[in-house]
């Protein structure tokens, strides 16, 4: 009798590195919003694939980071590091490009994590000279050789180059168990949830280097019918003129981060969507610690 295998994968790494594309191409469909920007992703989530008796629950982390001046940051390192515990494996990705203090932060946060250690080394096609790939892959195995059992995996999560071997690494750390999930369940999040997601990933693509930041999506109604799903959302920022820039010239900004997010929706729910936006200033709401409990930042005492 075949045994079934399942387990926890964390996927963490500074910010803006790849984690969420490279959970979005694991899973081959997209569920984690990605941007160019930092701090795109700020709450765990978990993707899950099934591929015969083996089973890998991959948990999406929020970038770790040194910066805890907000309660918002504050909320994303502890998520991200909560993540790092009872796990039976972990994907570090970093930039194949740079090597920050950053990089060496999160490094010295997994000295101590039992579990394997896998350094996905991301972005090897944008690596302009080719001859640093094997002087990077050796630093990475000196700088991990103290871990129960390190992997370094050079690849492009974009281009799913070498993906197949990476996931072959996490399915040999898989232990013997049952399955955590049907077999046809990509993640344990809400379609309430990802639909305020994908209303944040259009607000960080359509929005200056500064804005993002000061902005959180809150759906007030979502309503799922047996053809449409209706969906009443509230985009939060923290002043006057940062609502204006959001609503944009005669609601056109507005209006297009609507179209988008509608498109991503009906794709993903497999039904039509009607989606309403709204723009509310909510002062401070990022150093709030109430705020950030009601928006699902902090977990609920």
């Amino acid at each position: 009798m075949i045994k079934q295998r399942c387990g926890y994968v964390s996927i963490v790494g500074r910010p803006n590195v790849g984690k969420s594309t490279l959970l979005n191409h694991l899973l081959q469909q997209k569920l984690s919003i990605t941007s160019r920007k930092p701090q795109t992703t700020r709450h765990n989530l978990i993707g899950i694939k099934t591929d015969g008796e083996t089973q890998m629950v991959f948990v999406d982390t929020p970038g770790m980071h040194r910066g805890e001046s907000k309660a918002i940051n504050r909320a994303m390192n502890k998520s991200a590091s909560s993540a790092l515990r009872d796990v039976d494996a972990v994907i570090f990705v970093v930039d194949a490009n740079r090597w920050s203090e950053e990089d060496e932060w999160v490094a010295n946060q997994l000295v101590h994590v039992a579990s394997p250690v896998l350094v996905a080394l991301n972005k090897i096609d944008c690596l302009e000279d080719k001859n640093l790939l094997l002087p990077k892959l050796q630093q990475l195995s000196e700088r991990f050789s103290q871990s129960k059992r390190s992997e370094i995996v050079p690849i492009s999560a974009l281009r799913n180059d070498n993906l197949q071997q990476l996931e072959a690494l996490v399915a040999e750390c898989m232990p013997e168990s049952e399955h955590f999930y049907p077999a046809d369940q990509v993640t344990d999040r809400s379609l309430r949830f990802l639909a305020s997601e994908m209303i944040r990933e259009k607000l960080t693509r359509q929005l200056g280097a500064e804005l993002p930041y000061a902005s959180a999506v809150e759906i007030e109604k979502f309503e799922e019918g047996e053809k449409v799903c209706e969906v009443y959302a509230l985009i939060l920022v923290e002043r006057e003129g940062q609502k204006r820039i959001v609503i944009g010239d005669k609601g056109e900004r507005l209006k297009k981060i609507g179209q988008e997010a509608r498109l991503d929706m009906e794709k993903l729910f497999d039904c039509k969507v009607m989606l309403s936006l709204w723009v509310k200033v909510k002062s401070g709401w990022s150093d709030d610690d109430r705020a950030l409990r009601s928006l699902g930042y902090i977990d609920q005492a």
